[in-house]
């Protein structure tokens, strides 16, 4: 028997859940399954969630219980629900909290189980034995400083993840604060959802913070986030960032939202190696070693300062040894900054276990309903291969007909077209291959920004595109990372990485600042019919419709 035919939301016994968009009831319920659900697809009519162990142990961090979870289920559920699915939760979300990681009376940091019986055949296993030290009684074991990090991932890899009670260094206190009148002109004003995510991340006495990930779209402010979060702590603060033009706009912002003098800033870059109580460093200085057996000469700069606050800007870009160091450094309170938390390499895990759980996050419809974003639109222009190439294309590897298809000449004539059309607007023209985009920037005899580039060129092309001196801009993958375009209003994206939904998510992220005059941005796909890039594409196109965006498809001409 139906337990309530008006209410929105599907439960299903594989725990998908299905929510009805046009329900009255809709927003509530997102609201409250959003908590302990990972959001799937968010297309026009029905958004789907799944209910996963990581995002249950997720909830778990943030203070809920299963109990919290199956009552928020019944309440909006229009059937009873799966008894299978209830039990799981309960199990899965069971496991969370059964082993804590403390610092004791002592100063030691130790490993605890609630129940004391599963402590010793745990410690026993291959991957957790080398990270603990000595038992201290039947329920609790000592585990070096150093494995904090490890051992939660090791954990966590077992089924069983540990809650990190541990707390955090301080770090050496540093004044900072925000302004209320910007340098660049106008009031600072922190929007209610920047406040919230900030204040989630700080924590309080109800919800301990010190460690965790907000979740914004491009465009929505996401530095302003960590501004206001150093505001609250006054630590002295390591930012790690992308690539120097991010750390450059990290420093504009900073610059022209607190108080801070250009000599409280450094750059810890492959052009400068400052280290001063606010520090900007780029992954790639850090992951930079001579060979790959080398070691990685500029992670020093983790522990060279007292640090109170570390911010990592594009978390999902985190490289893998990056990890690697953050395990060492959990005492250390730590912020993620990202518009998505699909990682292509799978790594989901250790950025809950690493960064921290997420801890806020809102769906992009609702900011652009809001206005704090540019509204989208998104076109896939579908292309035919000329004859020659088609008959080539039968003949090639899969490898070499990827790379056939995208760069399909007559994707050309059709940016051409796409110019024409936007004659008023700002353009950024975006894909992977290099000889493709520098022949498109031959013949549009537009500018171009690849990895090769130097910094001072592209920060003086990116000033002269943002004062509209340079209508369009080419940009390689160095496009898909954190820079501030805030007029580009179109972005044509002529070849991508694959299937990759990250890099889609990134590219959209360049032309959703908010306009002057609230006009609309226009993301374009050319696409090669009847080829893997066609296959590439709608894996690609998953994510935004994932986040409620639909695509309009077009052939060959461009009305």
């Amino acid at each position: 028997m139906a337990q309530n035919p008006q209410n929105p939301l599907i439960v299903q016994s594989n725990s998908s859940l299905l929510l009805e968009v046009g329900n009255p009831l809709f927003a509530d319920a997102r609201n409250a399954v959003g908590q302990f659900a990972h959001l799937d697809k968010s297309p026009e009519h029905i958004h789907t969630y799944s209910i996963t162990p990581l995002s249950l142990w997720n909830a778990a961090a943030l203070g809920l219980t299963a109990e919290d979870v199956e009552e928020r289920l019944t309440t909006f559920s229009r059937y009873p629900l799966p008894r299978n699915v209830v039990d799981d939760i309960k199990e899965l979300m069971g496991r969370f909290g059964k082993l804590l990681l403390e610092s004791d009376d002592e100063g030691r940091l130790v490993l605890r189980a609630l129940e004391p019986d599963m402590l010793r055949p745990l410690c026993r296993h291959p991957q957790v034995a080398p990270l603990v030290g000595q038992y201290i009684d039947d329920s609790r074991v000592s585990i070096p400083p150093q494995f904090r990090g490890l051992i939660k991932q090791a954990l966590i890899g077992l089924g069983f993840p540990a809650h990190d009670l541990a707390g955090y260094v301080d770090g050496d206190p540093y004044e900072m604060s925000l302004r209320s009148v910007m340098l660049g002109g106008g009031e600072l004003a922190i929007r209610e959802y920047q406040r919230q995510a900030a204040e989630s991340f700080i924590g309080n006495e109800n919800s301990p913070g010190g460690s965790g990930v907000v979740v914004l779209p491009c465009g929505a402010g996401k530095t302003v986030v960590g501004l206001y979060a150093m505001s609250l702590l006054k630590r002295r603060t390591l930012i790690l960032v992308t690539n120097v033009t991010a750390a450059h706009q990290w420093k504009r912002e900073i610059m022209d939202k607190t108080g801070l003098r250009d000599d409280e800033i450094g750059e810890y870059s492959g052009e400068a190696k400052e280290i001063r109580p606010v520090t900007i460093a780029t992954y790639q200085i850090l992951t930079y070693r001579k060979s790959r057996n080398d070691v990685f000469l500029h992670f020093d700069i983790f522990n060279s300062q007292n640090w109170g606050l570390i911010i990592y800007d594009e978390v999902h870009l985190l490289p893998a040894p990056i990890f690697k160091f953050t395990a060492n450094i959990q005492a250390r309170r730590r912020l993620g900054l990202t518009a998505t938390l699909i990682r292509e390499d799978g790594l989901e895990n250790d950025v809950f276990t690493l960064i921290g759980p997420k801890k806020f996050d809102v769906p992009w419809k609702d900011l652009e309903r809001q206005g704090w974003i540019a509204t989208a639109k998104c076109v896939e222009v579908r292309i035919d291969m000329p004859t020659a190439e088609k008959l080539q294309y039968l003949s090639l590897t899969p490898r070499q007909q990827i790379r056939l298809a995208y760069e399909n000449p007559d994707k050309l004539r059709v940016a051409k077209e796409i110019i024409n059309n936007h004659s008023n607007d700002n353009i950024l023209i975006i894909g992977q291959y290099i000889t493709q985009l520098e022949a498109f920037a031959k013949e549009l005899d537009v500018p171009i920004i690849t990895g090769t580039t130097a910094n001072k060129k592209r920060d003086e092309l990116y000033k002269k595109f943002r004062s509209g001196e340079i209508k369009v801009l080419i940009l390689s993958k160095v496009g898909n990372f954190a820079i501030d375009l805030p007029d580009a209003n179109v972005a044509i994206q002529i070849s991508g990485s694959y299937g990759s939904r990250q890099e889609e998510a990134q590219r959209l992220g360049r032309i959703l600042r908010p306009k002057k005059n609230g006009e609309q941005a226009t993301f374009y796909s050319i696409v090669t019919r009847e080829s893997k890039e066609l296959e590439f594409a709608m894996n690609r196109q998953l994510f935004l419709t994932e986040q409620g965006y639909s695509y309009d498809i077009r052939y060959s001409e461009i009305q």
